[in-house]
């Protein structure tokens, strides 16, 4: 059984309840945000397949009272589980790229590492709506899925871009080399001045987490590492706002070249 919640303008996580359901959605490889059980079910030989299918593809899953399962499902026959589904359709990066070929237009591609906090994760998908990004590149685990908050920070606009979930950034990351695309990485200890820097060709531009910055081996497969200047007494930027800056450069850059 599945229920929407009510959106004015966007369609936000969808519920799958009942367990037959749930497994189903599961086994179809379909994305599925997180999923909620009963704790009454803990010991509960039934829901095992769920578990099971929850923990081969990295999905959160957590115990909380029947009341709040009720609530979920508007007192719906949950039988103790819950599936929140992704709002969103993911795509493949070669997706992106057909995309980028049909416009006629250089690959333009954000990816982000680990970017965890859904506000960050919105306001840049609308940053990145707004510069003509061809589309958006996120890992399966550590981050932030496309999520009710995730939508709302957006202001819509995730309706408008290609996102992509990958198991592996670096293999990624390699598929757009291997068609031509420069691999930009953002990184505050980097000598080269983003300001400084023009983005020609086909353009990968990478965000690291918040605080934590790109992994190693994400950072090594960069062609080249950027940073953003600070001459205030200011250690950082928020992400968003440094996905912003470098963005509508690359932008500039695409604009001069035709």
């Amino acid at each position: 059984m599945v229920k929407k919640k009510k959106q004015e303008s966007v369609k936000t996580d969808e519920l799958i309840f009942g367990r037959n359901p749930v497994k189903d959605y599961l086994e179809s490889g379909a994305t599925v945000n997180k999923i909620f059980l009963g704790d009454g079910l803990k010991k509960d030989t039934k829901i095992t397949t769920i578990i099971q299918l929850a923990k081969q593809n990295g999905i959160r899953f957590s115990y909380i009272p029947k009341n709040k399962l009720d609530k979920f499902s508007n007192n719906g026959n949950h039988q103790g589980v819950i599936a929140f589904v992704s709002p969103v359709s993911y795509y493949d990066v070669n997706d992106l790229l057909d995309y980028a070929k049909e416009k006629g237009e250089k690959p333009f591609i954000l990816i982000l590492d680990s970017i965890k906090d859904p506000h960050n994760f919105g306001a840049i998908i609308r940053t990145a709506t707004a510069t003509g990004v061809h589309g958006i590149i996120i890992p399966k685990h550590g981050s932030s899925p496309v999520t009710e908050v995730v939508v709302k920070t957006s202001a819509g606009t995730v309706t408008s871009i290609k996102i992509v979930r990958v198991g592996n950034l670096v293999n990624a990351i390699n598929k757009l080399k291997d068609n031509d695309v420069w691999i930009y990485g953002a990184d505050g200890t980097a000598d080269k001045n983003f300001l400084e820097t023009n983005f020609k060709g086909g353009v990968g531009l990478v965000m690291g987490s918040e605080g934590e910055g790109m992994h190693r081996l994400v950072k090594e497969n960069c062609d080249f590492l950027v940073s953003i200047p600070m001459v205030g007494k200011v250690e950082s930027l928020n992400v968003s706002v440094s996905a912003a800056l470098l963005m509508y450069k690359v932008l500039e850059s695409r604009i001069s070249q035709f």
